[in-house]
């Protein structure tokens, strides 16, 4: 800190001699230092928010270990399990044989002028079913147990493909914060540069005022992207329904998980063999075949086998017999029309889902490819041309050719450039990721290793 003296007289002549020329060795030899000569000294922020502590403290978490917490701890994956042991039993109840039926009963018996005694009767009845209405409702509860085996495994698809939706978020925040911090202290040494020149005459004023007002908005930039990925560490913690500890950190994932080795047509083949939404639908068309199938046997006269005795002081009778239902007042058109109806639609909606999801596949791949072009153009072309583009602009600053306006607008220029970049690569991911859900690769660990 440079400190003026009061003085009065020839001695206040000589120190104020002695403040400038001061001021003009530290403005020279801070101009001899290139604008990132302090970046690598100074300590970057973290981009979660959080202060240092020792490694010991934190826990690093990998995209295998969040996937394992996710898949053990998540409610909603959970209560559709229990969805699916729901479904389970009722293939079981669809199985089971029809209960016999037991009716006994039992009163005096008195003939004509002989003392009174005692009668009773019983009566065992067993229905017996058709064996083609059987055979439909248990197909149907077992195309159930299939759909709701395909309603897990969706929720499976979604949520590992929201999980690594958020791991990709968090690092693009991440990266906006440290991008920030880096720019911020860049920032912070024109500031300074702007401040000494300032002081000693050589600029105007106005120059440390705008120098000033991009620290602050510099500042304001990393602080809200280390509140970002820390919100998108929230979130990811709440997928795994809190069970992560209070201080972790995450892991980068490896170049494997961040490539696609699939290519478009192998990409729709998985999406019609495994994407969990369109074996929900074939299942559910399944089920209405099996439907109509029972509704139709219905219309069948169902049978009764039918064993009775009576026994009285004089007699006892038994008597077999069988009862059938003739199906002659109703001819079960409403219910066949019903199933008929339901199954047309079942049909509609599974070959509609299986032609939009073609349609989908073929859009997320487009958006995968225009991703991959815009990152390598921001990589290999206007990145360096940015670069060189501010150090022009910081050399012609150095010896007077321009102002500080001009190496301000270059440092934006190639922080916009850069945050493009940033979001390039996430939407990249963000694409691939897609592509995976839409095949079905995240609905099963067998399907995953096939990536």
């Amino acid at each position: 800190m440079i400190r003026h003296a009061v003085v009065s007289g020839p001695s206040r002549l000589k120190a104020s001699s002695s403040s400038v020329a001061a001021l003009c060795v530290l403005s020279a030899l801070l101009w001899t230092l290139p604008l990132s000569g302090f970046a690598a000294n100074v300590p970057v922020p973290q981009a979660s928010g959080q202060s240092v502590t020792p490694a010991g403290d934190v826990q690093e978490f990998d995209t295998a270990r969040l996937e394992a917490l996710v898949l053990q701890f998540n409610p909603l994956l959970k209560a559709t399990a229990q969805s699916v042991e729901a479904a389970r039993a009722s293939v079981t109840s669809a199985g089971a044989l029809l209960n016999p039926r037991v009716d006994w009963s039992r009163g005096p018996w008195q003939p004509q002028g002989a003392s009174s005694a005692s009668s009773q009767s019983w009566t065992l009845t067993q229905p017996i079913e058709n064996p083609q209405i059987r055979r439909a409702r248990i197909d149907s509860a077992q195309a159930g147990q299939k759909s709701a085996e395909q309603q897990l495994a969706t929720v499976r698809n979604d949520l590992l493909a929201q999980l690594r939706m958020r791991i990709f978020e968090a690092l693009l925040h991440q990266g906006e914060a440290d991008a920030a911090a880096e720019s911020l202290t860049l920032l912070e040494q024109v500031q300074q540069r702007v401040r000494v020149r300032v002081t000693s005459g050589e600029a105007a004023r106005y120059e440390l005022i705008k120098a000033d007002a991009e620290v602050i908005n510099a500042r304001e930039r990393q602080q809200t992207a280390a509140l970002r990925a820390d919100k998108t560490l929230l979130e990811i913690n709440r997928l795994a329904a809190g069970q992560l500890p209070a201080r972790w950190t995450l892991k980068p994932p490896t170049a494997a998980e961040r490539s696609m080795t699939l290519t478009l047509e192998q990409l729709q083949a998985s999406a019609s063999q495994f994407n969990p939404e369109i074996l929900i639908l074939k299942h559910e068309f399944d089920r209405a075949q099996s439907r109509l199938a029972a509704v139709r046997a219905s219309v069948l006269p169902s049978v009764d086998l039918r064993y009775s005795q009576m026994t009285d002081p004089q007699v006892r009778q038994s008597q077999w017999g069988i009862g059938v239902q003739i199906p002659l007042l109703d001819q079960r058109s409403g219910p066949i029309a019903e199933a008929v109806a339901e199954l047309e639609r079942a049909r509609t909606r599974y070959e509609g889902r299986q032609a939009e999801m073609n349609q989908q596949v073929l859009l997320a791949w487009r958006s995968l490819e225009m991703s991959r072009l815009r990152v390598d153009a921001l990589s290999q072309g206007v990145v360096r041309e940015a670069e060189s583009a501010l150090r022009v602009a910081e050399a012609a600053y150095r010896f007077g050719e321009r102002g500080i306006l001009d190496v301000l607008d270059a440092q934006r220029v190639l922080r916009s450039v850069r945050a493009d970049l940033l979001q390039a690569r996430y939407q990249l991911q963000v694409a691939r990721i897609t592509l995976i859900q839409l095949s079905g690769r995240y609905a099963s660990d067998s399907n995953l290793s096939q990536k």
